[in-house]
């Protein structure tokens, strides 16, 4: 739409449309006038058309407080109501479209401002608002306006830079009784009396390149200053009043509320208004041109101690401050803090800064031009596209910023520091963490911490050299309930990169998996959990285990008593559960963890780039798999790092390495699984297959009642396995099975298994044999079997060393009875040791259905994906073995 051609009417029309869509979307806005809510709409415009494109385009982020200030808008909600629109209001106009518009204006007699250009035409009416905004080929205006009208409320004089300072005229404020807003720029006026002293109702003074005319000596002057009294705002750029900032009249300023000084005192200034100015809430020291006092450098340490309600600090261009004043960690409501180009500070540590920090700026490049914001960040049009300095390399000195424990932080731009070495945003709410827009052009940084952003969503690398980077360490739980403690990092510093991550949701991997992918395996420690549990994470240690199975025993103990509770009690400690083998617990250079609670797994295990499952077959070393509700197996393909995989209470998985999965570089050492309800096998059969398991040492599974077999063959041979371990599998038939191919020769001649050494079987009614083939194990010294009833076939020891002491065997004598013997070279029951056979076997007078034992397992992973009570924490299965079959 033009809006050149509308009347003034017209476009106010418009105006009250959007004003009321606006009004609609703010819950404080229910109860205003929809006509005020237009004219600040109106208000906002005029600021726009008079200073953008101008070097006064500051002023126009002020445009709330002229509202405020100025009274446009009058409630008991008025700060939230003004930073409401100016969220919602951002106006983006032709100019030659606006010029018209506001000619257009200018001859509406009902028009509330007046802005007075080269070409205006004064005519004198009872004008709210007037710009004045000229040059020298309008002097006529300037002459004719000797008084300004006393129905004005907001003033603004903005003389253009080739009339120099002009000098204002000694009547122009004898009407303005309820003047409120005043900015004067490029005048020049007596600082000793100025002729607004008699605006007694003034709420915002803005002083911009203005000078004293030095007419009126300081003795002459007798004038009250009574108008501080009720001044909000202070804002002085590039003019040297010495006056008004000084003590006697700071005293007056009891109502303050900002203070803005730019181009004059420096960050020590703070120090005088210690314990004055008590309702001051935005403090800007900037681009100073006086030098620091080294004398009295260390007396800042207390100048915000009594800043209650201070929210915005911004003092940047300070380069001689070298700390952070200690008393702003008493500014308990600090929102804002800019530090842009105060080269000189060593560090911004967490302990001189309050949690309630929202935003945060430090720009190596220099400050800002201007705001465009009271309460965000500087915009990137009024950032330096450059270092201010080509020697900056060397006057920054920062080497630390920690935020740790903000827990508002929302944003904050760190750009141009080079000597940067840590970052820490510990505890701090930010989404998204973004190296081209948040954190730039910080060459050295080597330490990044990010412990306990619960709310982290991504980082977004962009041009960084993140290869540059030795310590990450992100924990995206809740960091209130666990603290920042950071990870032990010095017995990893060989390493290019230290990764430690604690991942609530798996899908901020995929910002972590161009670190790991920037690296060869050998050069990076990665410690990776992906759980939002609130517990500890790390390996399970052996003392917590047995610590949690004497607190489970004391539960029973101290439960209601129920029928045969004794029996229970008594036969909880399963012999076959004390007996097997402890798990992996030694975590290795390259470890993931996946807990309970992990959000988002499934589609993190679905090879793509940068994802889990893209990185993990690479460089994983050691695996721990518990507590997870996915379906969802390990991604398949070459698994080239792994030599530990530990898997145990997760209902749900049907299996962990799924068809066309390999141990290309005979890494796996040790399976350990247990408690997998619905696994039916631990590698599943089919796809391209390549040599493997060649370093495979330890077998061990445990309570995996669906279990139908753990590997397939598909190579001639396993020439590390040394124990088989396996226990209550109801449905295992065989521990190997063939492949869809397989070695031919393996048919005839067998698998050998050269070191294997001992085979502990539990519980496995179903099991057959073995492996689906023959099985070599020359190398046997003990087998344990109990309660495996349907077992046919024992290993052949074929190849046998002479004067080898026979393997050890202990087994029912009813399973021994009906083992099948080939009674040739290898295998022969007199290879082995007389049997020992168990006290408590089965007779073949037991009815089918006796009960033979009870054992009771504990799983909190199928309590929460159960629909339980919700006041139940676990859930308890127990096992019945009967005379002939296993029930769970």
């Amino acid at each position: 739409m033009y809006i050149s051609g509308l009347k003034a009417a017209e476009f106010n029309a418009l105006l009250r449309e959007e004003a009321a869509i606006i009004v609609a979307r703010h819950p404080c806005m229910q109860d205003i006038d929809i006509a005020v809510v237009t004219d600040w709409c109106l208000y906002c415009l005029c600021l726009h058309y008079c200073f953008h494109g101008t070097d006064r385009v500051y002023w126009v982020a002020q445009a709330p407080n002229f509202c405020l200030y100025d009274g446009v808008t009058q409630s008991s909600k008025t700060k939230e109501i003004c930073d409401a629109l100016h969220m919602e209001i951002n106006w983006d106009c032709d100019a030659s479209q606006l010029k018209k518009l506001f000619t257009n204006f200018m001859e509406d007699p009902e028009a509330p401002f007046l802005i007075v250009e080269d070409d205006t035409i004064y005519q004198r009416k009872p004008y709210s608002w007037i710009w004045i905004s000229t040059t020298s080929k309008n002097m006529k205006v300037l002459e004719e306006m000797q008084t300004i009208p006393a129905t004005t409320t907001s003033l603004f004089t903005v003389f253009e830079n080739a009339m120099g300072q002009r000098r204002l005229s000694d009547k122009l404020f004898e009407q303005c009784s309820i003047l409120q807003v005043l900015i004067l720029s490029q005048c020049t006026f007596s600082f000793i009396l100025p002729r607004f002293l008699k605006c007694h109702k003034l709420r915002f003074l803005g002083v911009d390149y203005c000078r004293d005319d030095k007419i009126i000596k300081e003795e002459e002057s007798s004038t009250e200053w009574i108008f501080l009294h009720n001044l909000w705002v202070l804002d002085i750029r590039h003019t040297h009043w010495d006056k008004i900032i000084s003590l006697d009249k700071i005293d007056l300023m009891a109502n303050l509320q900002e203070l803005n000084i730019e181009g004059f005192c420096c960050w020590q200034y703070t120090n005088k208004i210690q314990e004055r100015l008590p309702d001051l809430q935005r403090l800007r020291i900037t681009k100073p041109t006086q030098q620091a006092e080294t004398s009295v450098i260390s007396s800042s340490s207390n100048s915000f101690m009594d800043k209650k309600t201070l929210e915005i600090l911004d003092l940047s261009g300070n380069r001689d401050m070298k700390n952070l004043p200690a008393g702003l960690l008493n500014a308990s409501i600090l929102q804002v803090l800019i530090v842009d180009d105060c080269d000189g500070l060593e560090d911004v540590v967490s302990d001189r800064l309050p949690s309630s920090l929202r935003l945060f700026s430090f720009d190596g490049y220099g400050p800002a031009s201007h705001w465009t914001s009271l309460v965000e960040l500087p915009q990137k049009n009024s950032r330096l596209e450059s270092a201010s300095d080509a020697n900056k390399k060397d006057t920054v000195k920062i080497s630390k910023i920690s935020l740790q424990g903000c827990v508002q932080l929302e944003n904050l731009f760190v750009r141009g520091l080079s000597n940067l070495e840590e970052l820490d945003l510990s505890g701090s709410p930010i989404k998204v963490l973004d190296f081209e827009t948040m954190v730039a052009d910080v060459p050295r940084l080597r330490r990044l911490f990010l412990l306990g952003c619960q709310h982290l969503r991504a980082i977004r690398w962009g041009s960084f050299n993140s290869a540059g980077l030795d310590v990450v360490c992100v924990d995206t739980r809740s960091g209130k309930a666990l603290g920042f403690t950071r990870p032990p990092l010095s017995q990893h510093e060989s390493f290019g990169l230290q990764l430690h991550a604690v991942l609530a949701d798996a899908r901020l991997f995929r910002s972590l998996g161009p670190l790991c992918k920037s690296y060869v395996p050998g050069h990076i420690y990665f410690s990776i959990h992906i759980t939002s549990s609130m517990e500890n994470y790390g390996v399970v240690q052996l003392e917590a285990t047995d610590k949690g199975i004497t607190e489970l025993i004391n539960q029973l103990h101290h439960a209601p008593p129920y029928q045969y509770g004794d029996v229970l009690t008594e036969t909880i400690r399963d012999a076959s559960l004390v007996s097997f083998p402890q798990p992996p617990n030694q975590q290795l250079d390259c470890h993931i963890e996946i807990g309970d609670g992990s959000l988002a797994l499934e589609s993190e295990l679905i090879p793509q780039n940068t994802s889990l499952a893209d990185v993990m077959p690479f460089y994983l070393e050691s695996l721990h798999m518990h507590d997870a509700v996915t379906y969802t197996s390990m991604p398949n393909g070459e698994w080239r790092s792994l030599r530990w995989c530990r898997v145990e209470r997760c209902p749900n998985l049907e299996t962990i390495f799924p068809p066309g999965t390999r141990d290309s570089s005979h890494q796996l050492e040790t399976i350990w699984a247990s408690d997998l309800l619905k696994a039916r096998s631990i590698f599943s059969k089919g796809g391209v297959r390549y040599p493997s398991f060649g370093n495979l040492q330890h077998l061990h599974l445990c309570s995996c009642p669906r279990l139908q077999f753990v590997l397939p063959v598909w190579v001639w041979t396993f020439p590390s396995l040394k124990t088989i371990h396996i226990i209550h599998c109801g449905d295992l038939s065989h521990v190997l099975v063939l492949d869809e191919t397989y070695p031919e020769k393996i048919a005839i001649q067998g698998v050998p298994f050269p070191k294997l050494t001992t085979i502990h079987l539990y519980n496995l009614p179903k099991l057959q044999q073995i492996c689906e083939v023959k099985m070599l194990a020359p190398a046997l010294e003990n087998i344990w079997i109990r309660g495996c009833f349907g077992l046919r076939r024992l290993p052949a020891l074929e190849g046998r060393k002479q004067g080898v002491k026979k393997p050890a065997i202990a087994i029912e004598k009813d399973i021994w009875d009906a083992l099948q013997w080939d009674r040739a070279a290898g295998h022969h029951p007199e290879l082995y040791e007389t049997p020992v056979h168990s006290r408590h076997y089965r007779r073949s007078r037991l009815l089918r259905g006796t009960v033979l034992s009870i054992r009771c397992c504990f799983d909190k992973s199928v309590a929460r994906s159960s629909a339980m009570d919700a006041a139940t924490d676990a859930v308890f299965f127990f096992h019945v073995v009967y005379a002939g079959v296993a029930l769970a």
